[in-house]
């Protein structure tokens, strides 16, 4: 299959083109077109248009994602929204290509600018495409789309509050009760995959994408900066909410590429130290703890507080020993970082973990809760 990809260097463009390089080179094999041969026609504004010529005899789906957002003149929305359109189809019927056709509008089209307006013209423009030569046509009307390379200070305002926040920029928000819809790009890309095998999703004669988000600008701008802030309290956003997932994922990519790394506070003292990682409210907390050489740690126990152990480097004894008596049976579970096994640290058993080796110890550890010096739950006792 030949696919035509216009605006292929733009934010949608880009996206597409990365995935279906991944389906051509068999990295992504989770859609109905992998296994297929695949060649991609990338075009855009500073390609060759003798290119479009021997893309347009070639192919076999079209995605026409080019088109104006930010002119200096307004003129230039009809040009580049309705005019490109124009040329492509025009070029396509030289050639008597009746091959599927997808085009990128917006919801804006709805409303009487002059970029709705462009955009407006650019459907009629398919539609009538479709009446006359027969072919099917793709119309989308996409509604704000957010995700990794949409380039800030532009036409999207998700884009610009990821990368301000992240780079300790200040932001504008005139009205944080503002409601916005808004498509991810990965499931932007998704749903151009599957109209290649005829699994596109309609509303009456447009298409849609089917996973759109409604938040208020406030709420987004409130969630960017709890992502900043993540790295000094140690907390990871609520990854069960599938808008706050994918604008976690979307604030990253706009961190500045020397502050990828961030410190974290060890807690350190003869026997070793204790860091903590990740913090959530709803997950509980994430830390590594380090054990020097003939140490014991521990020597506690919790009535509600539960704990995961996992060593990874060294070797070591975790032993319990029953609360409800004092002379219950000691229990040992040897450790090494040459053999991944998890032990649950149950309520109720004082326990501690003793380093055998002659290496530090390496432990990590999940705790069903985040510590609370003001109500710790931990009761010294020697197991």
């Amino acid at each position: 299959m030949n696919i035509l990809v216009t605006g292929a260097k733009g934010f949608v463009g880009r996206n597409l083109v990365s995935q279906l390089h991944n389906i051509q080179s068999g990295k992504a094999k989770n859609y109905d077109i992998s296994g297929e041969e695949l060649k991609i026609f990338e075009y855009d504004i500073d390609s060759d248009p003798a290119e479009l010529d021997i893309y347009c005899r070639n192919a076999d789906f079209v995605f026409n994602l080019a088109g104006v957002n930010r002119p200096k003149d307004q003129s230039e929305f009809m040009k580049g929204n309705f005019g490109f359109a124009s040329i492509l189809l025009d070029t396509l019927k030289k050639y008597g290509n009746k091959c599927p056709v997808m085009i990128s509008s917006s919801s804006q089209a709805a409303l009487n600018n002059p970029y709705g307006e462009s955009k407006r013209a650019g459907e009629q423009l398919m539609f009538d495409y479709a009446g006359e030569t027969g072919t099917k046509v793709l119309v989308y009307r996409f509604p704000n789309v957010f995700g990794k390379w949409c380039c800030p200070n532009y036409n999207s305002a998700v884009a610009t509050f990821c990368n301000n926040i992240a780079n300790g920029l200040p932001i504008q928000m005139n009205d944080p009760d503002v409601v916005m819809n808004l498509v991810y790009v990965d499931d932007v890309v998704n749903e151009l995959i599957a109209s290649l095998s005829g699994m596109e999703h309609y509303e009456g004669a447009y298409c849609v994408v089917p996973v759109v988000h409604t938040i208020t600008l406030g709420a987004i701008v409130d969630l960017l900066y709890s992502f900043k802030e993540s790295r000094n309290n140690w907390s990871v956003p609520d990854m069960g909410d599938a808008f706050t997932k994918k604008l976690y994922s979307t604030y990253l990519s706009y961190l500045p590429t020397d502050e990828f790394g961030y410190p974290l506070k060890m807690n350190v003292d003869e026997r070793g130290s204790f860091t903590e990682i990740i913090r959530t409210p709803e997950r509980g907390q994430f830390s590594v703890n380090i054990v020097k050489p003939g140490i014991v740690k521990g020597q506690h126990w919790h009535h509600t507080k539960n704990e995961k152990f996992l060593t990874v480097s060294g070797k070591g004894v975790i032993r319990f020993r029953d609360m409800r008596n004092s002379d219950s049976q000691v229990l040992e579970y040897y450790v090494s970082g040459d053999k991944m096994e998890v032990i649950d640290i149950p309520t109720g058993y004082t326990h501690n973990i003793e380093n055998l080796g002659d290496t530090d110890m390496v432990t990590f550890i999940w705790c069903n809760e985040c510590f609370d010096p003001q109500n710790p739950d931990t009761y010294f006792e020697k197991v």
